[in-house]
């Protein structure tokens, strides 16, 4: 993004978690030090009182302060080390306070602690030998895999050796402590005894987890299974996705698309944990980690993979030569981004309108225009036009919806640093003014300053509302009806929660969750979205209308922010070119240094928006515009833009969407079918039409009379940009 504006030296993160961390190291090994004095001087009650203080500290660490662990783990003073000090000093202890002619006793003690570490230890390694016959080569959701011999996951408490030794020793740690007190070693033994039994029973039933008839499935058992399944189920089309946890966003705003999708579609991730975080849908999802894997989809009747994202390990699909990609991407915007040079390794890129076109031709980037294909945006249903200004005794409702700061650290990239607390100083010092704060996820990820600038919004927003005073416009609801709407949201809250969750108990693993999402109750995916609409509602009427609100968290969603606002407040992002659905006013903060009319020309989706200054003194104005509809004198200009920006009502995005996959999936047809030799392509013409095309999406694998009669055209049909 050009941008004339200065860097700015990037401020300190605040030093309120380092200073609580550094408390939290010191105080454990003030704990061990005070034990160790304890032990050698000896001091009971000093010994006592140091253990007791070093295992309140383990406590704080698993449960407040869980990433010290790994920092404790790299110093080599990890959860063992701890444990096995611990106990060392009781011993210790133990023995200096004993007369000479008594310490054998305590040898029976010591023996038991040696094989309780010993038991621990194999428990670690068996665990490691189970996951390893539990991680399998490829995951799925939505697909019956019960030939693969799946069953639950072991107790949580036996995969993780941190809690699992803290519980399971401290029988041994409270038998120590009780006889240093008596100066007895029977309650030492007893300790060591009990802790031994339980380690001996967890070993055991992890164990029994090793036989050959409670593993799963083999690697090659699991992959001919796969293989096996994709000739059955036959997939035409893709949603190909690999990022990280805060990336999920991506992939999940296509899935709604891709189930109306014609063809039988599939989702394919790259990473584990992403079966998990992926949105509940009713498509198939299938987790290919390994290359080796993902090649076998080569030889499979998928098509076409559609991309909302680029990736480090795109470039590895991008090399099976059967199939057609199209880049979709996950939003769109101003920035470069939005014309990534790495666009050109997909065969087609598919863009909501002729603005995202020229862009790629103003870019220069190596995108020929034949290979940029208009669809719209489908997702944008979701968005409700605007029906009307505020009322005149509600309050204007306004959205601050900021992007982040980006990977190149561009200060125009995101106006929370620059402009973002003026601006909520601004919206909150009209009384008419309802705000909603929603900032982008990975606020703070790069730029700590933008981190800063976050919190401290937050607070005015919370502030402002400790302070705003009784508004006898909102009409007086009673105790029994708000109540009734919270029950009703509580509700709802756990009916999506038992919908999204589908069944998987806390502490599953992997295969667990593959057999508990197997087979997805017919209608899932819509009583999702049925759930969905109706806990918006109710999430909007508990609030109080005239209170401002930070909305973070998957719910609510963006586009029912959209709904709710009578304005948005947003940077050059595709948040803008998003919101134009509703046809709704809006405003982007210019922070880039560059004069208005500059920024005005730098950024096309700016055409129709008020443009405020980082001091926010356009604000008044533009909410006076907001409720005043004569003064709007840029609804004809967002009417034209949304058209450059989105393309068409008609046909709708969805239909669009189709052709262009119908489109791309005759080209790959034809491509596989050249690149056969010709004794292998003249005995089965039907077989081509049946799996290379995509059809209604159905269950099974039987291909339909549309499919044969779609492989009669040898010419795709022409890719033209849909008139604007």
């Amino acid at each position: 993004m050009a941008s004339v504006g200065r860097r700015r030296a990037s401020p300190r993160p605040s030093g309120r978690p380092l200073l609580a961390k550094g408390l939290t190291a010191a105080v454990l090994a003030g704990a061990f030090v005070a034990q160790a004095a304890g032990a050698l001087l000896p001091n009971v009650p000093l010994l006592l009182a140091a253990t007791a203080v070093s295992l309140a500290v383990e406590g704080v660490l698993f449960r407040w302060q869980p990433d010290m662990l790994p920092l404790l783990a790299k110093s080599h003073a990890d959860i063992t080390v701890r444990h096995v000090l611990r106990d060392l000093l009781l011993v210790v202890g133990l023995l200096r306070l004993g007369e000479h002619d008594r310490e054998a006793q305590f040898a029976w003690p010591v023996a038991g602690l040696l094989v309780f570490y010993a038991l621990h230890c194999a428990i670690q390694a068996v665990s490691v030998l189970v996951r390893r016959t539990r991680t399998l080569p490829v995951l799925t959701r939505n697909v019956d895999a019960s030939a693969l011999r799946l069953s639950t996951a072991p107790a949580a408490l036996l995969r993780h050796p941190g809690p699992r030794l803290l519980l399971l020793g401290l029988p041994t740690t409270a038998g120590l402590v009780t006889a240093a007190v008596t100066r007895e070693p029977l309650p030492a033994a007893a300790g060591t005894a009990v802790s031994g039994v339980l380690a001996a029973a967890g070993l055991g039933a992890l164990l029994v987890r090793l036989l050959p008839s409670r593993r799963p499935a083999g690697e090659q058992e699991v992959l001919d299974w796969f293989d096996a399944w994709l000739a059955d189920y036959r997939p035409t089309v893709g949603l190909y996705f690999s990022g990280g946890v805060s990336s999920v966003y991506q992939a999940d705003m296509w899935l709604e698309t891709m189930s109306r999708l014609d063809g039988r579609p599939v989702v394919i991730l790259r990473e584990r944990f992403m079966v998990a975080r992926i949105a509940p849908t009713d498509i198939p999802v299938v987790c290919l980690p390994k290359v080796s894997t993902l090649m076998r989809l080569e030889h499979s009747t998928l098509r076409v993979l559609i991309h909302p994202s680029n990736s480090g390990k795109t470039s590895q699909v991008l090399r099976i030569p059967t199939i057609k990609h199209a880049f979709v991407n996950h939003g769109e915007s101003d920035k470069l981004s939005s014309c990534n040079p790495y666009a050109k390794a997909y065969d087609e890129v598919w863009v909501a309108g002729p603005e995202a076109r020229e862009r790629y031709a103003r870019a220069a980037v190596g995108i020929e225009d034949k290979d940029v294909v208009e669809i719209g945006r489908p997702q944008l249903d979701a968005v409700r036009p605007r029906s009307g200004p505020p009322a005149a005794d509600a309050r204007t409702t306004v959205l601050y919806a900021p992007t982040w700061e980006g990977w190149d650290g561009n200060p125009g990239n995101t106006s929370v640093v620059e402009a973002g607390e003026n601006l909520v100083r601004a919206l909150l010092a009209d009384p008419g003014v309802r705000l909603l704060y929603k900032p982008h996820p990975l606020t703070g990820s790069v730029e700590p300053a933008a981190g800063a600038a976050d919190r401290r919004i937050r607070e005015l927003i919370r502030a402002a509302n400790r302070e705003r005073p009784a508004t006898p416009a909102e009409p007086a609801r009673s105790v029994s009806e708000l109540d009734r709407l919270t029950a009703e949201l509580d509700r709802l809250t756990a009916e999506l929660d038992r919908l999204t969750a589908a069944g998987v108990r806390e502490g599953a693993d992997q295969v667990e969750r593959m057999l508990a999402q197997s087979a997805p109750p017919p209608g899932r995916a819509e009583a999702v979205a049925k759930a969905t609409a109706a806990w918006e509602e109710a999430y909007w009427a508990t609030l109080p209308q005239d209170e401002h609100q930070v909305v973070t968290g998957v719910r609510p969603a963006l586009y029912a922010c959209f709904n709710i606002a009578d304005l948005l407040i947003s940077d050059v992002s595709s948040v803008i070119s998003d919101f134009l659905a509703s046809g709704k006013p809006y405003a982007v903060a210019n922070t880039s240094g560059l004069s208005e009319d500059a920024f005005r020309a730098a950024f096309p989706t700016v055409a129709a928006a008020t443009v405020l200054t980082p001091d926010a003194s356009g604000v008044p104005a533009l909410l006076d515009a907001v409720r005043h509809p004569e003064k709007d004198e840029l609804a004809d200009t967002r009417a034209e833009l949304k058209l450059r920006l989105l393309g068409p009502d008609e046909p709708t995005s969805q239909e669009r969407c189709n052709t262009a996959l119908r489109d791309l999936s005759t080209t790959a047809l034809n491509h596989r079918a050249r690149g056969e030799q010709p004794e292998a392509r003249q005995p089965r013409p039907q077989r081509l039409a049946e799996d290379f095309l995509p059809g209604p999406r159905r269950a099974s694998g039987a291909g339909t009379e549309a499919d044969a009669e779609v492989s009669s055209s040898v010419t795709p049909p022409s890719r033209s940009a849909p008139p604007v």
